[in-house]
């Protein structure tokens, strides 16, 4: 397993400023970071909504530093919402992740992460008949990215992300519904915990599908506990947020500092035989910088030491 970083441990460094993406990537290779994923929150490569053109000299930057650096750039991982009820909504966002799919090929990499369902979708829609109801479209939507990305030898990726395409049952059966070799499953090994899954038995199902991994772990109380805290979409750095059952408030912890059984998962992984890229993300309320390394000495004592 390959162990990396990815730029969203750092977001709130680089939207207030105090370091840049490549600040962030020389920060990464420091810590002992192996690769380093990219995920466009607080710069820009491709402006999707004013004008709609790519910021070729950041992706050239970009590009060039990881050479230099020996640090690969493993993933690309942007937001997205296929279900949009209207059609010609829905063809639009297809063709804005199409764009996407192209930075990820002017960057020279083979992966890129797209969500399917907004994460933000109504709880009270987050049902099994509304899944089904929406699983033809997702199949269709997801298909149609992975053949784009094919011709560049891209693959795609969903991850368990949000409330509605997670869990693993869920992610396992799109993808063999979608049925490319090119499109995989982005196991991020804390979110299956917002629809009240056992991360460690989640995650274990879901190696054979795997194209990439996240490595995050979470505090986990009752929401009787937390009287009048956090909410259902509250999930920014440092804050409680309502799982899917709105029973359990979750908050971003350093890895292997907040209540995931951390050991079990590793074991999965290891045991899985998976040998691709694993990115650290941390979204806890602990200074960005501080956080992320010690994520990143935990993920590599745990793999490597077997947490000894």
């Amino acid at each position: 397993m390959i162990i990396g970083l990815s730029t969203y441990s750092m977001v709130n460094r680089i939207k207030d400023g105090s370091m840049t993406v490549t600040d962030v990537m020389d920060f990464a290779k420091k810590i002992g970071s192996e690769h380093i994923e990219l995920v466009p929150f607080g710069f820009t490569l491709y402006d999707d909504k004013i004008t709609h053109t790519f910021n070729e000299a950041l992706i050239s930057e970009i590009k060039e530093k990881s050479d230099a650096m020996g640090l690969p750039i493993s993933n690309y991982a942007v937001l997205g919402d296929l279900l949009k009820p209207d059609r010609d909504e829905r063809e639009a966002e297809i063709e804005r992740l199409s764009r996407h799919i192209d930075v990820a090929a002017k960057l020279g990499i083979s992966l890129m992460r797209h969500d399917i369902s907004s994460f933000r979708r109504p709880l009270e829609t987050n049902t099994p008949s509304e899944f089904e109801r929406w699983f033809p479209v997702m199949v269709e939507v997801s298909r149609r990215l992975a053949d784009y990305a094919s011709g560049y030898n891209i693959t795609t990726l969903v991850e368990n992300h949000g409330f509605f395409v997670n869990g693993s049952d869920r992610i396992i059966r799109l993808i063999e519904a979608v049925d490319r070799p090119n499109f995989r499953m982005l196991v991020d090994t804390g979110n299956f915990a917002c629809v009240d899954e056992d991360c460690a038995v989640a995650t274990e199902k879901s190696m054979p599908y795997a194209g990439m991994l996240h490595l995050k772990d979470f505090y986990i109380r009752k929401k009787d506990r937390l009287p009048g805290i956090g909410g259902l979409f509250r999930c920014d750095s440092g804050n409680w947020f309502s799982g899917n059952s709105e029973r359990y408030m979750l908050r971003g912890s350093i890895l292997a500092q907040g209540d995931l059984d951390m050991r079990d998962i590793f074991n999965s992984i290891r045991n899985s035989g998976f040998k691709g890229y694993a990115s650290v993300e941390f979204e806890g309320m602990e200074d960005n910088a501080a956080g992320s390394e010690a994520g990143i000495a935990a993920a590599r004592s745990l793999y490597y030491d077997r947490g000894n």
